[in-house]
């Protein structure tokens, strides 16, 4: 939730008050590296069989997006992009712990090894798919937010660029219901059939993500309370 923000952190932290020049002449190159980082890790997240990788190279393309908006170089780019951070933050961490669950119970990430979850786990089910859905920049949440703000942003400086990042939505989508579906659908897996540990998840393991389910949907209906706090900050960098 922490470590993959370190370098869109430097970017803002000392980057841009300390080479706005630089950043100004090289933003062409790095739309273009970051472009090709959404598209690139979206197609091959599609891919994976690993539970964890999907999550894991999903997070590739949304940070693809963030570098997008912090070097718009923008008050709205690089709002959305601190506001990205914080809602990929929540929402990835709590995508790792829903996939960690059944691998505790199952002892495999393979994807194929899952099917009809919803049967025996249906409030597990239930997280899951909020969760996905916040992934993928849905209304409401945290993400979406963010996502806007960024592309919003993105837009205002190229359109061309902004057109071609919006593919990370569309793919994005493609590969979180493309998991969810594999896992909580349909029949029951042959493989969980006769096991013992397909149960639904317990009040520990449910406690651990309400907090990340209320800041979520909080941070997604009133997300003023994070972007009143950044713009004085942001402010400051974009007129050094």
């Amino acid at each position: 939730g922490i470590l993959i923000k370190l370098g869109s952190y430097g970017f803002i932290r000392f980057t841009l008050p300390l080479f706005p020049d630089a950043c100004q002449y090289f933003s062409p190159l790095i739309f273009t590296l970051a472009v090709i980082a959404v598209i690139y890790a979206s197609l091959t997240t599609i891919r994976q069989t690993d539970l964890k990788r999907i999550i894991a190279y999903s997070s590739v393309g949304h940070m693809g997006t963030v570098m997008l908006s912090i070097f718009s170089l923008s008050l709205i780019g690089i709002e959305g992009s601190i506001f990205l951070q914080i809602a990929h933050g929540l929402v990835s961490s709590a995508l790792f712990i829903v996939v960690t669950l059944i691998y505790e119970r199952h002892h495999t990430r393979i994807v194929k090894y899952y099917r009809g979850l919803t049967l025996t786990m249906p409030l597990y089910s239930m997280i899951f798919l909020f969760f996905t859905l916040a992934n993928i920049a849905v209304p409401l949440s945290c993400n979406f937010v963010g996502e806007f703000l960024s592309l919003l942003a993105v837009f205002q400086v190229n359109p061309l660029i902004g057109l071609l990042s919006c593919a990370g939505i569309v793919l994005s989508a493609a590969y979180a219901l493309f998991l969810y579906n594999r896992v909580c659908f349909g029949e029951m897996s042959m493989y969980l059939k006769h096991s013992q540990y397909s149960r639904d998840i317990t009040r520990r393991e449910f406690y651990v993500l309400l907090p990340l389910i209320i800041f979520t949907l909080f941070f997604g209906i009133y997300p003023q309370i994070i972007l009143d706090t950044l713009h004085t900050s942001v402010f400051a960098i974009i007129l050094s």
